[in-house]
């Protein structure tokens, strides 16, 4: 925990004087939830809010809804909708853009004794309005997330997404390369600290995650 605290520091020395996106550290608040209604049967929530920097200069926010069905305790799916509002340029005075998503999920989870590896392929069709404009993409997403348990009520992640716009020749859109800490508090919370490196075709941008994970449990027992 304390180096991962120490390369925050770092980070964030390196870019307290920066000027532009690329080089500010921003930071993404994050709620996650999910919650088992049935045997087979989840709800997804999420909302996140993401600044450019340190708790200023918004970026964007999305809330998300999914209805999860679990094949097997390897394979589930999932449906959802998400709404989104974003502002593409850093600082003061730019439009929003708002977005409708549809997306469908197909996740797979590997198990090697402690460590579980989860593939995650995402359908997402993008529906999107900028000041009168009306236009729509549809992207292909897939995730790779390694999780392993350091103690009782603590474990460590790493992840990486690709994002692939598949109505364009030049397809790459985004790539996310991130890691950090998980920390249960109870049965059905858990507290996220990380760090997240956004590759994009022009810039890098760099952001600290704090989050909260709720999981409950509605199914009759």
């Amino acid at each position: 925990m304390r180096l991962f605290l120490s390369i925050v520091c770092i980070v964030i020395m390196e870019t307290s004087f920066s000027q532009n996106s690329s080089d500010k550290l921003g930071n993404w608040y994050m709620y996650n939830g999910s919650h088992k209604v049935s045997e087979k049967w989840k709800i997804q929530t999420m909302a996140h809010f993401r600044y450019y920097e340190l708790s200023t200069n918004f970026q964007q926010e999305i809330y998300r809804l999914a209805a999860n069905y679990s094949l097997h305790k390897k394979l589930n799916f999932s449906l959802g909708y998400s709404y989104v509002t974003t502002d593409f340029l850093f600082g003061d005075g730019s439009t929003n853009v708002f977005e409708n998503r549809i997306y469908e999920d197909i996740n797979y989870s590997n198990f090697f004794n402690k460590l579980k590896l989860r593939h995650r392929f995402r359908f997402e069709h993008r529906f999107i309005k900028a000041n009168t404009i009306n236009n729509e993409s549809h992207w292909f997403r897939y995730d790779l997330n390694a999780n392993y348990p350091i103690s009782k009520n603590w474990s460590i992640y790493a992840f990486n997404e690709i994002f692939l716009n598949m109505d364009k020749s030049k397809r790459f859109v985004q790539n996310w390369t991130g890691f950090g800490f998980l920390h249960q508090l109870n049965k059905n919370l858990k507290l996220n600290l990380g760090y997240l490196n956004i590759k994009l075709p022009d810039e890098n941008q760099k952001r600290i995650l704090l989050g909260i994970i709720l999981n409950t449990n509605h199914s009759k027992k």
